[in-house]
């Protein structure tokens, strides 16, 4: 027998009177307000006096703001015409002059210190974005759809800074032979063009010395495509991305819709497959905005870039690598400037998502070029997570997070030399830094005391001692007010608590609750609390985490064991067993239903769920499906060996990439599992995005293995028990195709006991409570007729 797991309780166990209050199953599946909305956004009144939160309208999708006093505990609703004089969420702030900056609406605001007046900046149907101080504080930087704009604050005038025009310029010499030929022979039309050279000309001088005119186009060529940019504070340097005008992702997917207001089948435009077209490589220009002057920044310095990851990979498919004169193709994911604006961090990621680095830019170098500061690679690949970086305050020294040592990790790095250093340490991951005003601390989100249980940390970055503020092993996001340091506003959930707001004390970590939106009949409900429980696992020396529904009713088939339910969250890197609120509360709902029909529930966050570091998440590289298919397995020994279980009555179910394991539990693993339901599945990762599947398998031209060993329905044949699809048929993330497809190979292969349940308005996240329950319905009724009859 195995050894008997740590187990977590996070409440005690509701009394068994409240066994006959849970709900039914259309009561569970119902609209969530029903439950009560969880507070989605909080941020503070810039004078500290107030918070705001939003939250979900009653009986509507729309969004409501409400204000609550901290003096009085005041609590309503903020109407339109007071939301003209709030502030806003995000605000930037600039420490030598007090102001803070910040978006509303679309439009700019800043508060100015002393008196806390409120100035409205631009009010524009266009929307504003991405503010910045200038060095000094007396003017704002920002970004208007695709142009990068100047406030002054105190000329109270805003004007354009860049026109840039992805398009030939107009007057140039023609590269067609008959336009060619038509200047050669008629003089009125090189007369004509002469003009306009010259008009352009004289126009682009008196913008240049006029500085009340607006700034003139600047003309970047019809070739290339701009991507992301970001404006020095000061107003002269522009680091921007482009890539290859018109590039060809590959074909697009068509998706009918059957039910419609016309009566007509529409068709509509849907997401390309993974590896159809590789993605269009990036270049980085730096603009001289004073002296119009374009500099291409070269990637050759980048350590690793000339070298290819997949090369062997390439070779076994007859695919060339890259040549010894190429460079691997790289993408720009965010740019960074310093507050004086002499000094720009990047970081760049290689199209295949091996490497991620970190560079510095030196506008005052003569020629300024990248300069490495930090490599991160990985020979799976660098997660989607964990990418935040920027500056300390008042230094030319970075911050940035890092996976490297197997866990996400703050480090930093001097902008123009020396190594990185790593301030945290351990089996833990750190999210979400906050550097204080000082740049001598930093709070930040940590599962330092257990990997399911997030609390807020602060790290001393001078002896790198890292301090746990908060005890309550559920906070979700945090907030603290720009200089001061004595408070911070989370929020924070538990298991059947959705995100509420709070504030907690900077010293002592006691936290002050400022909402409760929960429904008084959800919250009267004494619901099962989860177990927490490390299953011991047969493959690794780290116990898979999972939460534990203990069967509260008698067995339905009589018996003394107890048939058991599997449920797989989806995502894959997704963590589902933790202290918060989780991701699938109508499925924990579902799970007290059928705990009171006498089934055990286990959810667990198998190899490549999130919050257990690198080599957990990727575990799954080139084999998605077989390391989270034992764990399953180890899942239901546990519960055969510590909990009664009936190992001849074992269901799983699950959703997106849940459905995907269900099929893949179903078909690889028959005599373990007898009953499934996969829902909204992928059947065939050849048919998913580029964006996630080509990270884990690589593309099917490089690494057809991989897609092979992953995809349910290589291994459609293994189908023995009994099976459901449910799938919506307006899914744009996970096709309908992919169960279509999977139909009939089952028919192909004669198999029965299966059935696919169509969802003709739903796409991937189901929007009606009909259809929810619908689903539950089958589902439920599945495990009664199999693993729960007598």
């Amino acid at each position: 027998m195995k050894s008997r797991p740590i187990t977590i309780v996070l409440m005690l166990l509701a009394p068994l009177s409240a066994i006959a209050q849970t709900p039914s199953l259309k009561q569970i599946m119902a609209d969530p307000q029903w439950i009560g909305p969880p507070v989605e956004q909080t941020w503070w009144q810039l004078d500290g006096e107030a918070i705001y939160y939003l939250v979900e309208r009653k009986d509507s999708e729309l969004r409501d703001i409400r204000r609550i006093d901290l003096a009085s505990g005041e609590d309503h609703l903020v109407d339109y015409a007071e939301q003209a004089g709030i502030d806003g969420a995000n605000p930037v702030y600039h420490p030598q002059t007090g102001r803070f900056v910040f978006v509303r609406n679309g439009n700019l605001f800043v508060r100015q210190p002393g008196d806390g007046n409120l100035v409205q900046l631009t009010r524009d149907s266009a929307t504003d974005s991405a503010p910045v101080f200038s060095p000094e504080g007396e003017r704002v930087v920002f970004l208007r759809g695709s142009q990068w704009w100047v406030h002054d604050l105190v000329d109270r005038l805003s004007w354009p800074v860049t026109d840039l025009r992805f398009e030939d310029e107009p007057d140039a010499e023609p590269d067609d032979n008959l336009a060619r030929m038509q200047l050669r022979l008629f003089e009125s039309l090189r007369d004509q063009v002469e003009d306009k050279r010259e008009a352009r000309s004289e126009a682009e001088k008196a913008a240049a010395e006029d500085t009340s005119r607006s700034v003139a186009p600047w003309y970047l060529g019809a070739d290339m495509e701009p991507g992301a940019s970001a404006l020095s504070p000061n107003g002269r340097w522009l680091l921007l991305a482009v890539q290859t005008a018109g590039h060809d992702e590959g074909k697009d997917g068509r998706m009918p819709h059957y039910v419609t207001q016309s009566g007509y089948i529409d068709v509509e435009d849907v997401r390309t497959r993974v590896g159809r077209n590789p993605p269009a490589p990036g270049q980085l220009w730096l603009l001289d905005l004073d002296n119009r002057a374009k500099h291409e920044l070269d990637f050759g310095h980048l350590p690793g870039i000339d070298s290819d990851p997949l090369a062997e990979l390439k070779q076994e498919q007859g695919i060339d690598p890259i040549g010894e004169d190429e460079l691997r193709e790289i993408n720009i994911d965010s740019i960074e400037w310093h507050a004086e604006g002499k000094l720009a961090a990047v970081q760049l990621r290689a199209i295949d998502n091996k490497d991620r680095w970190l560079a510095v830019v030196d506008v005052s170098a003569e020629v300024p070029v990248l300069e490495h500061r930090h490599r991160l690679t990985d020979a799976a690949w660098i997660n989607w997570s964990f990418n935040q970086f920027g500056w300390l305050p008042d230094s030319e020294t970075l911050w940035f997070l890092s996976e490297e040592s197997g866990y996400s990790h703050f480090y930093t790095v001097g902008a123009r030399s020396g190594s990185p250093r790593q301030h945290t340490h351990g089996a833990f991951e750190v999210d979400s830094p906050v550097i204080n005003a000082d740049g001598a601390a930093v709070l930040m989100l940590a599962n330092r005391s257990h990997p399911t249980a997030y609390d807020l940390y602060r790290l001393d970055l001078v002896g790198d001692e890292l301090e746990r503020i908060t005890e309550h092993k559920g906070i979700e996001s945090f907030t603290v007010m720009p200089g001061a340091s004595e408070q911070a506003l989370v929020r924070y959930s538990e298991a059947y608590l959705p995100p509420q707001a709070a504030l907690v004390d900077l010293h002592t970590g006691e936290l002050d609750p400022l909402t409760d939106t929960r429904g008084e009949r959800f919250k009267a409900i004494e619901w099962q609390q989860p177990e927490i429980v490390g299953v011991p696992s047969s493959h690794v020396d780290r116990p898979v985490w999972s939460k534990f529904y203990p069967a509260r009713g008698e067995p339905a088939h009589g018996g003394e064991q107890y048939p058991v339910v599997l449920f797989v969250h989806g995502a894959g890197y997704l963590q589902n067993t933790w202290s918060r609120y989780p991701n699938y509360f109508r499925e924990q709902m579902f799970h007290n239903l059928l705990t009171e029909r006498g089934y055990h529930v286990l959810d667990m966050d198998f190899r490549a769920s999130a919050g257990y570091g690198r080599d957990w998440r990727t575990a799954i590289y080139r084999q998605m499906g077989t390391p989270e298919l034992e764990d399953l397995i180890d899942g239901v020994d546990w519960l055969v060996d510590n909990h009664d279980a009936d190992r001849e009555r074992i269901g799983v179910y699950g959703g997106s990439y849940g459905g995907f394991m269900a099929f893949m539990a179903m078909f690889k693993a028959p005599e373990v599992f007898q009953a499934g339901a996969a829902l909204r599945p992928v059947t065939d990762w050849a048919h998913y995005n580029h964006f996630y599947t080509s990270n884990i398998l690589n593309t099917p031209a490089i690494d057809p293995e991989a897609y092979r060993r992953s995809s349910p329905i290589e291994f459609a044949e293994g189908l023995d028990g009994h099976l459901l699809i449910a799938h919506g048929m307006l899914d744009s993330n996970v096709f309908y195709q992919d169960s279509v497809r999977l139909a009939q190979r089952l028919i192909e292969l004669e198999k029965d006991h299966w059935e696919l349940a169509s969802y003709p308005m739903e796409g991937h996240g189901f929007a009606r409570p009909d259809s929810w329950r619908d689903e539950y319905w089958r589902i439920l009724n599945l495990f009664e007729r199999t693993i729960g009859r007598e």
